[in-house]
């Protein structure tokens, strides 16, 4: 587990790194995760540490580096609510998958990793995990609750590789009638899978939310990785 740096076309920013066993080992597929609205705290450090120990080798891009490097705000408090909201606000989208291409492929080239590699996301990190599907040769991705995905339907004709998307039912983000949208945007497409979490709010896996819900994260999480290892093996 260490950070590292990149340098990207625009800058250099840093990358936080897991891999199995230290990378001590045959190189293993990678996964880029993409963080929330946050940056790239403790909870998507541990979502990287927690992927390394089911095989991966796991990066989470530090995505807000051009408007300050080195965020790192939990969800307990109203001040740090707002700060993420601000930053989520003022953060470029393409800019971010632009940052997520050049990890990945970083990533790849590493000796640590066999050239197989996906990515990941949760919240806005759940929408750039559906943007890698449609902007990136990334070989699979996964989204958690992805914010905005209605608006991207689009860009659903560029999918050519396995996506798989966890939505919340009762994401305050979101709407039933854009989760209906979604679903019958995305439904002719068999690369992807969708599943609706019953009940479930926005970040219902993000443990020590006050969403979070222990069954349904299981569950999506279990889905993930299995999902990774049939795209990526592990």
């Amino acid at each position: 587990m260490a950070e590292v740096t990149i340098d990207g076309p625009d800058g250099s920013f840093t990358v936080y790194a897991a891999a199995p066993n230290d990378g001590d080992g045959p190189p293993a597929p990678g996964i880029v995760v993409a963080q929330e609205i946050f940056g790239v705290n403790q909870v998507m450090r541990d979502t990287c540490d927690w992927l390394a120990t089911q095989g991966f080798v796991a990066v989470c891009p530090d995505l807000f580096w051009r408007i300050e490097p080195g965020i790192q705000l939990t969800d307990q408090s109203q001040a740090e609510w707002d700060r993420a909201f601000e930053l989520f606000g003022l953060f470029d989208v393409d800019k971010g998958i632009e940052d997520m291409k050049t990890t990945l492929a970083t990533l790849r080239a590493h000796e640590v990793c066999n050239s197989k590699a996906g990515s990941i996301g949760y919240c806005l990190g759940g929408k750039l995990a559906y943007l890698m599907a449609t902007r990136s040769d990334s070989d699979c991705n996964v989204g958690y609750y992805g914010v905005g995905l209605g608006d991207l339907l689009g860009e659903a004709d560029k999918i050519a590789k396995p996506l798989m998307l966890h939505i919340a039912e009762k994401d305050a983000f979101s709407s039933p009638e854009e989760i209906a949208k979604v679903q019958a945007g995305l439904a002719g497409n068999g690369q992807v899978s969708v599943h609706v979490y019953e009940g479930q709010d926005h970040a219902f896996a993000r443990e020590g939310g006050e969403h979070y819900d222990a069954a349904s994260a299981t569950l999506a999480n279990e889905r993930s990785v299995d999902f990774f290892r049939k795209a990526l093996g592990a």
